[in-house]
C-alpha cells in the first residue's frame, strides 16, 4: 500500500473513531430530542406533585420539548425513586426528590436503591418553609412561650403530623429535641385530616406548609408562631424563624431537587442543569412559587451533592434520637 494511500486510510479512521468515540457530545447537544419523563413520587395533588408540574411546564418551555410528569406515589417516595434508579441513563427520566428522601435511609431498612450511589445531581430546585401553628385557645403568641408552657406540663400538648417518618414528625421531634421539651405526637394519614384536627382543637400544634395552611392563616383560625427556614419567608415577612424566636441553630423544611439516573452523560447532566436553571428563572414559575411561599434556587449539581449528604446525616440523628419508626 502506498504512502498516500494509508495516510488518507488513517486519516479516515481518525475522523470515524472521532464520531464514534464521542457519541456523548452529539447526544448533548440535540438533548433533547423527544419527550422527556419527570418522576414525581408523590399523588397528584400533593404538595410535592403541584410542585412537580409547575416546574416540568416551566422547563417544556426552557426546552423547546414537552416535559410531562409520571407520578409514582407509594412507600413514602420509594418506589419513585427506585423506578429513576433503574432507568435508562440518557436524561430522558429524571426524578423530583425531596426532603423526604433524605431521611428515608434511616428510617427503612430495605430500600431498592441508594440515595448517594444510584443518582447523578442535577439541581436542587426549590426551598419552603413549614409554619409552625397552634389552635388559637393556646395562650401562646411566641415560640418562647410554647416551649415554656410544653416544659410546664410536659406530655400534656398535643402535636399533629402526616405520619411516623414524615417530614412534619421529624420537624417537630427536631424542635424537641433543640429545646429540650415532650409532646405528645399524633400522626394522621395526611396532612387535610391533620389540620382539620388542629383547626378543631382536638390537637395544639403542628407544623404545615405555607400553601397548605395559608387560607386559614390569612383567616384568623390558626396561630402562626415561626418558620422553620433559616431566613424569614417572602410570604410571612413579619413572622420570625425558629432560629431568632429562640433555639439557636434550627433549620428545617421542605426542598426539592433534580436527580438523574447515575451514569447519565456530563454533557446531558449539564443541559438539564441549565435548562432547570433558565425554567426558574420565568416569572410566571417565581410568582406562583412566591404565592405559596417557595423560593426558587437552581444550584450547582456539587452543591447538591454536599447539600443531600448533609441533610441524610441531619436527618439519620433525629431518627435515632426520636425512635422514629415508619408504619
Amino acid at each position: 500500500m502506498s504512502a498516500n494511500r494509508l495516510s488518507v486510510r488513517l486519516l479516515f479512521v481518525v475522523i470515524l473513531g472521532g464520531v464514534t468515540l464521542n457519541p456523548g457530545m452529539t447526544n448533548a447537544q440535540t438533548f433533547p430530542s423527544r419527550i422527556v419523563r419527570y418522576v414525581v413520587p408523590d399523588t397528584p395533588g400533593s404538595g410535592g406533585d403541584v410542585m412537580g408540574r409547575i416546574i416540568a411546564n416551566a422547563m417544556t418551555e426552557s426546552f423547546s420539548q414537552q416535559v410531562i410528569v409520571d407520578n409514582r406515589a407509594g412507600a413514602s417516595s420509594n418506589l419513585g425513586a427506585e423506578f429513576v434508579a433503574r432507568a435508562p441513563a440518557d436524561g430522558y427520566t429524571m426524578l423530583a426528590v425531596s426532603t423526604t428522601l433524605s431521611a428515608n435511609a434511616s428510617l427503612y431498612k430495605n430500600l431498592g436503591y441508594d440515595l448517594g450511589k444510584d443518582f447523578a445531581p442535577v439541581t436542587q430546585l426549590a426551598l419552603t418553609p413549614h409554619v409552625l401553628i397552634v389552635h388559637p385557645s393556646l395562650p401562646v403568641k411566641t415560640v418562647a412561650e410554647f416551649i415554656k408552657l410544653a416544659k410546664d406540663k410536659p406530655g400534656a400538648l398535643s402535636y399533629a403530623s402526616t405520619g411516623n417518618g414524615s417530614g412534619l414528625h421529624l420537624s417537630m421531634e427536631l424542635l424537641k429535641s433543640m429545646a429540650g421539651i415532650d409532646l405528645l405526637h399524633v400522626p394522621y394519614k395526611g396532612g387535610g385530616a391533620a389540620l382539620g384536627d388542629l383547626l378543631s382543637g382536638n390537637v395544639q400544634a403542628m407544623f404545615v406548609s405555607y400553601g397548605a395552611g395559608s387560607a386559614h392563616i390569612k383567616a384568623g383560625k390558626i396561630r402562626v408562631l415561626a418558620v422553620t427556614t433559616g431566613q424569614r419567608s417572602p410570604a410571612l415577612p413579619d413572622v420570625p424563624t425558629i432560629a431568632e424566636a429562640g433555639v439557636p441553630g434550627y433549620e428545617s423544611g421542605v426542598w426539592y431537587a433534580l436527580l438523574a439516573p447515575r451514569g447519565t452523560p456530563q454533557e446531558v447532566i449539564n443541559r438539564l442543569h441549565d435548562g432547570s436553571v433558565a425554567a426558574l428563572q420565568s416569572k410566571e414559575l417565581r410568582e406562583r412559587y412566591a404565592a405559596d411561599g417557595v423560593k426558587a434556587i437552581g444550584s450547582a449539581p456539587e452543591f447538591l451533592t454536599r447539600y443531600i449528604q448533609t441533610e441524610r446525616v441531619k436527618w439519620a440523628e433525629v431518627v435515632k434520637r426520636s425512635g422514629a419508626t415508619v408504619e
